[in-house]
């Protein structure tokens, strides 16, 4: 199997851009219209973000009746693509064969767990989308501003399907553990009382390119909408969770105890990081990968001038005031120069760069308070929206300055930005696979991105270079504390000592960061997985080229085909060596 995915990749990658197609592509190509099709009818959201005017006044159908349709649909998808032979196929057109199986591979497993049962978690879930959507929506004519108000009339349908799966969890004892739905119905609560003046569901009309008195207008009419009809849903889905969702919450924190656990968690595994590692050989990687990044953690120490050990640095890296911002505007403002001095070497390391932009951000105040310090919002280039760089401006004294490039290079350039923006404006990719979620490409290039920021001079002393050292390591121990969690039936506490040991990371931090691994299993996994195959894949490209490996084609190699499974993505960079070679 390996041999013809490397015989793929090395057509793929030797094949002039305009190859001429071979009889069976028309199938092939038949079959990915009609997937692409059925997908984004599936899903209004990402079609509105893809041009679909009529998209924009629609949200997903998330009922077990809809799923039970797209299991039927998966399956005739599927059998299509079993009757194409592979070997009659252009290069390009085997690559959009291999994921499309993959694809829906995925999707019928996927349906196979019921996951729609568990519809939220820690930090996401249904209750937040639309306040995503909000967030990167714009209005800029009364048609988009009478799309977003039909969008919040189906917000109520949303949330009573959402509370059907979610109930039908409760009936099969597939639910969040016990301190994950407290936490659940604490923002609930805080939704359902908030002010509807100030609800971040008006956000689109702030700015809006309309008259004035239309803009009232509508407004008024959107604000309606969220006190008579969002607000109902809101205290409809806080009621649910106190009164039917927590009592039944499962005692035990480990995926492995649900109901099919013992399958179901190894299969996030395999899901997350498109690899065939087993928990244990996931468990095992992270111990690892803690014990090496600790001895460059003693070294940079050195460097510091700080003599004690590596606890008493954490230490006084935690306390220490001269590491803290001292205000919201001046924690942005010092993510933003960072962003800038990357975005300043970014042509010495890439050879093609995203047309789209990107800005620095604050979460918003409503959800800041269980968020990450950091995070990326997908800009949509046909909407004409820019990325977003999402910082977290809330308890200051929580957020080290000394990790600040590090977190700029995961969530802006050379990290999700960066390689989301260009998947985004790839021309010859099919859509299915330029908004594929392959968490172990995605995820995996930001932690990489963290480790070239170092080669691009961006960390300034010793304390920066920890600080990078310090992100390493947060992702190693998710590989130790995911798997003890959900498969060896560790407590949080267990868990959390890895962090505590470890890292420079803010006590909030590490807390938020567990509630995040209990209530979402297996996602943590695909970063440091996915940064080490192509790390691996680098090592091994500079090996047989040596004096012809270039770093700015090896990155354009690597990213200018979209995100792609890990087994995938070493194919085509074993064709790009191959094609390379010959140059």
């Amino acid at each position: 199997m390996r041999s013809l995915l490397i015989a793929l990749a090395v057509l793929v990658l030797a094949a002039p851009a305009l190859a001429t197609p071979e009889p069976g592509d028309q199938a092939l190509n038949d079959l990915v219209a009609d997937y692409e099709s059925y997908a984004l009818g599936q899903d209004p959201i990402a079609a509105g973000r893809e041009g679909d005017r009529a998209a924009l006044s629609k949200l997903p159908d998330v009922s077990i009746g809809a799923d039970t349709l797209r299991r039927s649909f998966y399956e005739e998808f599927k059998g299509r693509l079993e009757t194409i032979d592979p070997s009659g196929l252009s290069p390009a057109a085997q690559l959009n064969r291999r994921f499309l199986a993959w694809t829906l591979d995925r999707r019928l497993k996927s349906l196979g767990f019921d996951e729609a049962r568990m519809p939220f978690n820690s930090d996401s879930g249904f209750d937040q989308d639309m306040g995503y959507v909000a967030s990167t929506t714009r209005i800029d004519t009364q048609g988009d501003a009478e799309a977003w108000i039909a969008r919040l009339k189906a917000l109520p349908r949303y949330y009573a399907r959402s509370l059907d799966n979610a109930r039908r969890g409760v009936k099969s004892r597939f639910t969040q553990p016990r301190a994950t739905s407290e936490s659940v119905l604490a923002r609930a609560r805080a939704a359902a009382a908030a002010p509807v003046e100030t609800d971040p569901l008006l956000a689109p009309f702030e700015g809006a390119n309309l008259p004035p008195e239309k803009l009232a207008e509508l407004k008024a009419a959107a604000t309606v909408v969220v006190r008579d009809q969002v607000r109902p849903a809101q205290r409809d889905f806080a009621a649910f969770l106190e009164k039917e969702y927590v009592p039944a919450s499962r005692k035990a924190l480990a995926a492995r105890s649900l109901p099919g656990g013992e399958a179901y968690y190894p299969w996030l595994v395999a899901d997350h990081t498109t690899t065939a590692l087993s928990p244990d050989q996931i468990f095992a990687l992270g111990q690892s990968e803690v014990t090496r990044i600790r001895a460059q953690m003693e070294t940079v120490k050195a460097e510091a001038g700080f003599t004690g050990d590596l606890t008493a640095f954490i230490a006084m890296l935690r306390k220490d005031p001269r590491f803290y911002a001292t205000s919201r505007e001046d924690l942005l403002e010092k993510t933003a120069l960072a962003d800038k001095r990357m975005d300043d070497q970014l042509p010495r390391w890439f050879g093609t760069l995203p047309r789209l932009t990107f800005g620095v951000r604050p979460v918003p105040s409503e959800i800041e308070e269980g968020y990450t310090s950091a995070r990326y919002f997908e800009g949509a280039p046909k909407q004409g929206l820019a990325g977003g760089h999402m910082v977290n401006t809330s308890h200051l004294d929580q957020r080290p300055l000394f990790e600040i490039p590090a977190l700029s290079a995961h969530e802006a350039v050379p990290g999700h930005h960066l390689q989301i923006a260009l998947g985004q404006e790839l021309e010859d990719v099919p859509a299915f696979r330029r908004n594929a979620g392959v968490t172990a490409f995605t995820e995996g290039w930001g932690l990489y991105a963290e480790r070239l920021a170092g080669e691009m001079g961006m960390y300034r002393d010793a304390y920066e270079r920890f600080g990078a050292l310090s992100m390493e390591m947060w992702r190693a121990c998710r590989l130790v504390a995911d798997t003890g969690l959900h498969w060896k039936g560790w407590t949080v506490a267990e868990a959390k000592t890895c962090f505590t040991d470890n890292t420079a990371l803010a006590p909030l931090n590490i807390d938020v960061e567990l509630a995040r691994y209990v209530s979402w299993p297996g996602q943590a996994l695909a970063y440091k997985v996915g940064q080490l195959k192509i790390l691996d894949l680098r090592e091994k490209a500079k090996a047989k080229l040596g004096e012809k490996f270039d770093i700015r084609r090896f990155h354009d190699a690597v990213l200018l085909a979209g995100p792609l499974p890990l087994d995938l993505l070493e194919a085509r960079i074993d064709g790009w060596v191959a094609s390379e070679s010959r140059r």
